[in-house]
């Protein structure tokens, strides 16, 4: 199937309350920004990216939604309505307009500001073959956002509402909004008149192999209340919102783990053991501030010696990705090696026991990174606190920073920018990267 003959619904029903003391006149989608209303943004978005066949789901103000967008003709696709005389939730129209839909179709948020490539989304969703495809992503917030778990494969194993208990330590990851859908998906509608996506459809998929996340660092934010329209309005005047889109080369800082976000202690084994640096978590809200992405690149030899499970591994990095959040910080990615070439230890797993092109001062994980995240090495940073992070930033061919200790022995491989913690060495890269 073609990105053409993918039917995209963008639900523009919804009031706005919070943002209405600054547009009390015009519906939410057709706010400005920078003088073009942001569900035009989004259409024209899409229709660059071959998207044109489009349902808007409307209700309040939907005269003056229509009156706007036409048929869509001047914008280059096709709009199609649904108008919703009686609200039916946020995803009973749905239902109504089933037979409109293409197998798989996308369904986005009018009120929400995106730069995405929705082609890699989609292209995610029908490798996996599942019901429903999330998008998901990092943010400063995690504590009373909506988050999702999902297994190695992506398939989401458990989903916590703001309402629900969720657990101590957990990775930051935070259903965006934006979905791919099988309309298989609609077969059996829910008994009740108005249908809650998250609630009722979406969320009992958990746990059965048939919802799946796409993680991904692009441009999705909420402009519902008035500091958040001001911060998506900056976002955009400063270029930032259409460089985080991923058909762009990215700028990444990736940094090692122990010893640079969080304080060395040896071989941690479980997440009573880590604690973060002074200041890390600073450090990695300035990079997410930045231009750049947040990359963890660590060697962890505990999973090849049979010391650390690879599940109790992923409760260490939630407890650091929690901690991390707390402080309105996040990571963009995180790629670890779990290999180590010695053997003779007691419950270590053979088959890990090997050379690798991952551990470093090998580039593999840097090179895997760039991959996935179509990050520009040659314009990125590798930051840590030993020779193996330098020697890996330089085989890889990004430049590198050190965080030195503070006794007198500051020998090891030079690094091109060096300090005596993450924060500082993080703020010269920034300040050489901005002359």
């Amino acid at each position: 199937m073609s990105d053409q003959n993918i039917t995209t619904v963008i639900m523009a029903g919804g009031k706005g309350k919070r943002i209405s003391a600054l547009f009390p006149d015009i519906p939410k989608p057709l706010i400005p920004i920078d003088g073009i209303p942001v569900l035009e943004r989004e259409i024209r978005l899409l229709a660059g990216q071959g998207f044109r066949d489009i349902i808007l789901t409307v209700a309040y103000m939907s005269d003056k939604l229509v009156s706007y967008f036409g048929n869509g003709d001047r914008l280059g696709v096709h709009i199609d309505y649904y108008i919703e005389e009686t609200p039916l939730g946020n995803a009973g129209a749905l239902y109504e307009i089933k037979d409109r839909l293409s197998d798989d179709f996308l369904l986005l948020n009018a009120d929400t500001v995106f730069d995405v490539d929705f082609r890699r989304f989609t292209e995610s969703h029908r490798s996996r073959g599942g019901l429903v495809t999330l998008f998901t992503h990092p943010n400063d917030h995690p504590y009373d956002s909506g988050l999702i778990v999902a297994d190695r494969d992506m398939s989401v194993t458990a989903w916590y509402t703001a309402e629900d208990e969720r657990p101590e330590y957990y990775k930051n990851r935070v259903n965006a909004g934006l979905h791919v859908l099988s309309k298989r998906l609609l077969d059996n509608r829910p008994d009740t008149f108005r249908v809650d996506l998250d609630r009722q459809l979406l969320k009992p998929l958990s746990g059965t192999g048939k919802l799946f996340c796409y993680d991904s660092p692009e441009y999705v934010r909420d402009m519902g209340t008035p500091a958040r329209f001001e911060a998506v309005c900056k976002d955009f005047a400063s270029g930032r919102m259409e460089r985080r889109n991923l058909k762009n080369r990215q700028k990444a800082i990736f940094l090692d783990r122990d010893g640079t976000i969080n304080k060395y202690a040896g071989f941690i084994r479980s997440p009573e053991e880590l604690e973060l640096e002074a200041g890390a978590a600073e450090a990695v809200r300035l990079i997410n501030d930045s231009d750049h992405l947040a990359v963890v690149i660590t060697n962890q030899p505990v999973i090849a010696r049979g010391e650390v499970t690879v599940d109790g591994l992923s409760k260490i990095h939630d407890k650091m990705e929690t901690m991390l959040g707390r402080s309105g910080a996040y990571i963009d990615g995180l790629y670890y090696c779990p290999h180590h070439p010695d053997s003779g230890f007691e419950g270590e797993i053979p088959e890990l026991k090997t050379e690798c092109d991952c551990r470093k001062p090998k580039p593999g994980l840097l090179i895997q990174a760039a991959k996935d995240l179509n990050i520009d090495l040659a314009r990125s940073w590798m930051v840590g606190d030993g020779d193996n992070d330098v020697l890996a930033g330089r085989n890889a061919g990004t430049r590198t920073g050190r965080i030195l200790s503070q006794d007198a022995d500051r020998s090891g491989t030079e690094a091109d920018i060096t300090g005596f913690s993450l924060l500082d060495v993080i703020k010269k890269i920034l300040k050489e990267s901005a002359d």
